[in-house]
């Protein structure tokens, strides 16, 4: 999703409507949204998705920095006329090298902000997992807010759920409805707050290997987990975790001990 202020209601041009682009326009949203980012001077942020500035005006404001990451190039060349204090790239998040504009921070803080786009939320969360930041805020479908806060045995716990509560806390912090933005999507979107785990507070695992117990896992969720993960030749034995469960009522720590498992029996000499 994007920002818009009602100051700048101009209808969404076709290529705004491939983007999936659809702008905050509840001043009281945004307020809320300020209040539980706590921004002061100290912090650098990254902004993914400005849109049309209403997060990106007040984060110039109230943040040490700003860049503000932006693939649409009239509402970038827009930001940058309107907001001299800001930075504005033009880039697709999902390419570009947000890793090194975090960087950018000196002493400060590295925070993320972004009203994520419905149709790239997936990959681009894949990404800003990566990150080096204090925390992230985003606005996100409020299922996809669900499923990166759910437990394990809910019906919305699933490979996301996994991911990113191994690589972070995750919290929902409040819903807004439709009404809030311009157009308003068909569905209820969330405002969820992301804080990076320090390795100390992390299970240790390699990345990739959970990646692939968890989409593996999770193709077939209704399968036991013995026919689910089949293919990647699990010794149930060595575990503490029964293969006639399912993969939604397991826990991070029990998909760690499978990803291990394997990891294990790669590098064990034959």
């Amino acid at each position: 999703m994007r920002d818009r202020p009602r100051a700048h209601g101009v209808a969404r041009s076709a290529k705004q409507r491939a983007f999936g682009q659809h702008f905050l326009t509840d001043t009281s949203a945004v307020d809320r949204i300020f209040a539980v980012l706590d921004i002061d001077a100290s912090d650098h942020v990254l902004e993914i998705g400005p849109g049309a500035g209403a997060l990106t005006m007040r984060l110039g404001q109230e943040a040490g920095s700003v860049v503000a990451v932006e693939v649409d190039r009239d509402l970038a060349s827009s930001l940058r006329a309107r907001l001299p204090g800001v930075e504005i790239v033009c880039a697709d998040a999902l390419k570009a090298d947000l890793a090194g504009l975090l960087d950018r921070a000196g002493q400060r803080r590295c925070r993320v902000v972004g009203n994520l786009p419905y149709n790239i939320v997936s990959p681009l969360l894949g990404r800003l997992f990566e990150l080096h930041a204090r925390d992230m805020h985003f606005m996100v479908q409020a299922e996809v807010a669900r499923r990166l806060a759910a437990a394990p045995g809910s019906k919305t716990y699933g490979r996301l759920s996994v991911v990113a509560q191994w690589r972070c806390r995750v919290e929902l912090l409040f819903e807004v409805g439709p009404g809030s933005f311009s157009p308003p999507p068909k569905v209820r979107s969330a405002f969820v707050r992301l804080q990076p785990r320090p390795r100390s507070d992390r299970l240790d695992c390699d990345a990739a290997v959970l990646q692939r117990v968890v989409r593996v896992a999770f193709a077939q969720r209704r399968k036991t987990l013995a026919n689910a993960l089949e293919s990647l030749r699990v010794d149930w034995s060595a575990l503490h975790i029964d293969p006639r469960d399912r993969p939604e009522n397991l826990s991070v720590a029990d998909f760690v001990a499978i990803a291990n498992g394997l990891t294990a029996n790669i590098e064990r000499p034959s």
